[in-house]
């Protein structure tokens, strides 16, 4: 629960960017790896067998998602995951699964009350 004061709002735009970065396999790979630390494009291409250009192209949509920051020292960019990001994805979930847990519950009691009545 300490969690979820931490999170932000987090507009329809951002949603958007995120579950579109967490759509696709590789960039979901490429997230687990960042979990556990730090990783160089190089070695993240080379744990999926792609060049680089492709490994940057999905590390540019999980950046513009806000899932992961980029530093650049020389001609060595180096990519770290950022967990506010999914804390605030998770207040979102959270949110919005209470909303439906109630308005289905209400809606099965209308239904308990309405075959009570006949």
């Amino acid at each position: 629960m300490q969690q979820h004061l931490l999170a932000r709002e987090v507009s329809d735009e951002q949603l958007d960017l995120v579950f579109k970065a967490l759509a696709d396999r590789t960039r979901r790979e490429q997230l687990k790896i960042l979990y556990r630390g730090p990783a160089t494009i190089t070695e993240l291409a080379s744990r999926f067998d792609m060049s680089l250009p492709a490994a940057s192209k999905h590390l540019r949509v999980l950046e513009k998602a806000g899932l992961i920051d980029r530093q650049k020292q020389g001609r060595i960019s180096t990519c770290s995951f950022k967990p506010q990001k999914m804390l605030d994805i998770e207040h979102w979930l959270v949110t919005n699964q209470q909303f439906w847990r109630e308005s289905l519950d209400n809606l099965a009691d209308y239904f308990t009350d309405q075959e009570s009545e006949n």
